[in-house]
């Protein structure tokens, strides 16, 4: 009887199992393009912290009104309004907008990630080989502001994605312009549109895109994707509170999280990835030629950055602050570690383990197992800037940088 027992139970045990398993939702299938401005080279790394709850399928350079690569061969451009054409500046037509000589920020970052992977996967063995996502990394549209004049490998990517019979959606984050998702779009319904198979085509791939921007920052989406494909699910990420005026925006008890200190101890130091994030002060700068990019000066009022031709649309902050973009509180989860010193509250000990890349003792604050950091969880879509989340920064575990 006890041996029929101990088998029906083990059956059920099995059972159970197998149906917890096949319950798991699948990773979210997501698609990064992005600028090369500040705040993305910042979220970037933020996605990499967090990229064993997706399946990263692209990291694409794309292009936007504030970044653009031009063609290499002295073609000019210039779109009225943009921000070289405002405040009495007439600054373009230009060859280049804001983009730096062998831009490389995507490359950079997957590079940081892949001198802290050693450590990273003693914490959870699920985050994805640097190679495996430099084998994601593609070139998109970024010749121009919302050119879609050609398919580039960027846009190629998307539209191969978004024609696999794969099931579940393609998560298309815009945290730039959405030329190459446009471009990809394009292709599809330049290909297909008037054969037999056009309206199931059509159908399949509005259902699949989900586009998730911040904006539509060079007019694409309300130009071509709106109008052509109508049935896209768009969501805006775009938010004015946690947007350049964050430091007016907090409140009083979250302001911590912006200082030098609070950077230094719990970002700044943290490894390879902490050392790439960008702060205040930090000596660094996208493109030489940026007006709008004095976030690496030291020391100098705003009277004294104008005088040296910069644009300032922010006030300088302390040397190794944050640096005002919408990313700080909630989209630094995975760079913080459990009982970082906030107001009437001692810093937290212990995750030397974790720092020095040794297996965390059982107990502690192990990857394993648990993940309470995860800010995006597998059944909702990925978010970028700006979006709230449950917790405080000071009650999410470090991860190891």
């Amino acid at each position: 009887m006890r041996r029929k027992l101990s088998a029906c139970l083990v059956a059920s045990l099995a059972l159970v199992a197998g149906g917890a398993a096949a319950q798991t939702p699948a990773k979210p299938r997501v698609v990064v393009t992005t600028d090369p401005e500040l705040d993305d080279s910042n979220s970037l790394l933020r996605y990499l912290l967090n990229s064993t709850d997706f399946q990263t399928e692209g990291l694409i350079y794309a292009s936007s009104q504030f970044h653009w690569k031009g063609d290499g061969k002295g073609t000019t451009w210039f779109v009225a309004g943009r921000e070289y054409d405002r405040n009495g500046r007439k600054v373009c037509p230009c060859t280049h907008w804001r983009w730096g000589e062998g831009e490389r920020f995507v490359d950079d970052a997957v590079e940081a990630y892949e001198k802290a992977y050693p450590n990273l996967k003693v914490h959870d063995p699920r985050y994805p080989t640097p190679a495996v996502l430099k084998s994601k990394i593609r070139w998109g549209n970024v010749e121009f502001d919302g050119d879609m004049s050609k398919e580039t490998d960027g846009s190629k990517l998307i539209e191969q994605l978004l024609l696999d019979d794969k099931p579940g959606p393609i998560y298309l984050l815009a945290w730039g312009g959405q030329s190459t998702i446009g471009r990809a779009l394009k292709s599809i319904k330049d290909r297909y549109e008037g054969r037999p198979e056009w309206p199931t085509i059509r159908a399949k791939v509005s259902k699949k895109a989900i586009i998730q921007a911040f904006g539509d920052q060079d007019n694409v989406y309300e130009k071509y994707i709106k109008p052509n494909w109508p049935e896209i699910e768009f969501r805006q990420m775009s938010t004015q509170t946690y947007g350049y005026g964050a430091r007016n925006a907090v409140q009083p008890e979250d302001r911590l999280y912006l200082t030098a200190d609070w950077m230094r101890q719990n970002v700044s130091s943290r490894g390879p990835i902490g050392a790439h994030y960008r702060v205040w002060g930090d000596g660094k700068r996208m493109a030489k030629d940026d007006p709008t990019d004095y976030f690496g000066e030291v020391g100098k009022t705003a009277d004294q950055l104008r005088a040296e031709g910069f644009w300032v649309w922010t006030a300088p902050q302390d040397q190794g602050s944050w640096p005002g973009w919408p990313e700080a509180r909630l989209r630094l989860g995975p760079l913080v570690r459990r009982g970082a010193a906030r107001p009437g509250r001692q810093a937290g000990l212990g995750d030397d383990a974790q720092l020095q890349g040794r297996q965390p003792s059982a107990g502690g604050e192990g990857r394993r197992g648990r993940r309470p950091h995860r800010e995006a969880r597998r059944d909702r879509a990925p978010r970028r800037h700006g979006q709230r989340s449950g917790r405080r920064q000071a009650d999410l575990p470090l991860v190891a940088l």
